[in-house]
C-alpha cells in the first residue's frame, strides 16, 4: 500500500532515470509529480500506459529558476523530492555556463526551497556522478572506497563535486537532510543522450539490425536503470537526518566483454556492433559497503538479464511502430 503521507516531487523526470522512477512509484501506487522543462512524454510513453501517464501531476518549469521550483513544492505539498534535472557532459563541455545554472543553481533551489518548507520537505535525495572522480591511475590498482579524493576532468564531474559540498552545508547549516547517488553509466531502455549511452544504443540497433560503434573501450561500470531507480526511492525512504553519499556498484566489466554478453542475448549484435575510440576517464571501480549496510539488500540486475529485458521491451515498440532510432543517427 502507498504512503499517502509522502508526496513525491521528480525534477527532470522525464530523463531516463526520472522515467524509471515514475514507472516504480506509480506501480507501486504513488502519485509523483513531474518537474521538467520537457512538457512531452517521449521516454515515460516508453515505459508507462497513457492512462497511467494521464494520472500523473505534472509541473512544466525550469530547473534553474527558484520561483518554478518553489511554486511547485508549495503548491503540491511536497515531502520528499528527487532531484533528476541536469545537463549531462557533452552539453556542459559545450556551454558551461549554461551547464552551470542547470547543474549547479538547479541544486540550490531545490534545497532553498526545502530549507523555505524545512516542516514540510522531509528528504532530497539527487543525482551525483561518478565523474567526481577522476582517472583509474589516480587510486591504484585497487578499488576504491566511496570516500576517496575528486579529480574530476569535465565541468559536468565538478558542478557534481560542488552539489556534493552544498549539501552537506545545507545539512550542516540548516539540517536538510540529503543523500547523494553517483551511478556509472546507466542504460536501459530512455537512455539516448550521452557518451556513456553507447551500450543502450547498442541494444536498440542490435533489435533493428542496424550497425552501431559504442564510442569508447576499456573499463565501464553498467548500472541497470530499473535498479538504479529503486536504489533512488529507497534512499528517499530512508529515514536518517544527515547528509549522505553512496556509490552504487553495476556490473563492472570490459567493453569487449559487454559485446560477446550483448552478442549471447542477441546473436545479430555480434556482426553489427563493435566499440571503437579510447577509455572512459572516471574510475570504475568503486567499493562502497555502505550502500547496504545502510539501506539493505539492493535490486542487482544482471547484465546479461538487463539487456535481455531492456532489448524485449525494443521490441515490443519496434512491433507497435514506436521505437524511435533517430538518436542512433549521432
Amino acid at each position: 500500500m502507498a504512503d499517502i503521507a509522502k508526496r513525491y516531487l521528480i525534477t527532470g523526470a522525464k530523463g531516463c532515470i526520472g522515467a524509471w522512477v515514475v514507472k516504480n512509484l506509480v506501480e507501486s501506487g504513488n502519485s509523483p509529480v513531474l518537474f521538467d522543462l520537457d512538457d512531452k512524454s517521449s521516454r515515460l510513453s516508453l515505459l508507462l500506459k497513457q492512462d497511467q501517464i494521464g494520472s500523473i501531476g505534472f509541473v512544466q518549469g525550469d530547473i534553474s529558476s527558484f520561483e518554478d521550483v518553489d511554486r511547485a513544492v508549495t503548491q503540491h505539498k511536497i515531502t520528499h523530492v528527487i532531484h533528476l534535472a541536469g545537463l549531462q557532459v557533452p552539453f556542459c563541455a559545450a556551454d558551461p555556463v549554461r551547464g552551470a545554472r542547470v547543474n549547479v543553481i538547479g541544486m540550490l533551489n531545490v534545497f532553498e526551497s526545502a530549507k523555505r518548507h524545512r516542516d514540510q520537505v522531509r528528504k532530497i535525495v539527487y543525482a551525483s556522478s561518478c565523474a567526481v572522480f577522476g582517472p583509474p591511475e589516480h587510486y591504484g590498482k585497487k578499488a576504491i572506497s566511496a570516500d576517496a579524493p575528486h579529480y574530476p576532468l569535465t565541468h559536468y564531474g565538478a558542478y557534481k563535486d560542488c552539489n556534493e559540498a552544498n549539501a552537506r552545508v545545507y545539512f550542516l547549516n540548516d539540517g536538510i537532510s540529503s543523500v547523494g547517488l553517483r551511478p556509472w553509466a546507466v542504460y536501459g531502455v530512455g537512455r539516448d543522450q550521452g557518451k556513456s549511452s553507447g551500450p543502450s544504443k547498442a541494444i536498440k540497433a542490435a533489435v533493428v539490425g542496424r550497425k552501431f560503434t559504442i564510442p569508447f573501450t576499456g573499463w565501464v561500470d553498467l548500472h541497470y536503470a530499473d535498479d538504479v531507480a529503486k536504489i533512488f526511492i529507497r534512499a528517499a525512504e530512508n529515514g536518517v537526518d544527515a547528509a549522505l553519499l553512496y556509490s552504487p556498484r553495476g556490473s563492472v566489466i570490459q567493453v569487449d566483454e559487454y559485446l560477446k554478453t550483448l552478442s549471447k542475448v542477441l546473436p545479430a549484435a555480434g556482426e553489427l556492433i563493435d566499440a571503437r575510440g579510447g577509455t572512459q576517464q572516471v574510475a570504475y571501480d568503486i567499493d562502497d559497503p555502505n550502500l547496504v549496510r545502510d539501506l539493505g539488500p539492493l535490486p542487482q540486475t544482471s547484465l546479461e538479464e538487463g539487456i535481455r529485458q531492456t532489448a524485449e521491451i525494443f521490441e515490443i515498440l519496434k512491433r507497435e511502430n514506436r521505437l524511435d532510432v533517430s538518436d542512433l543517427e549521432a
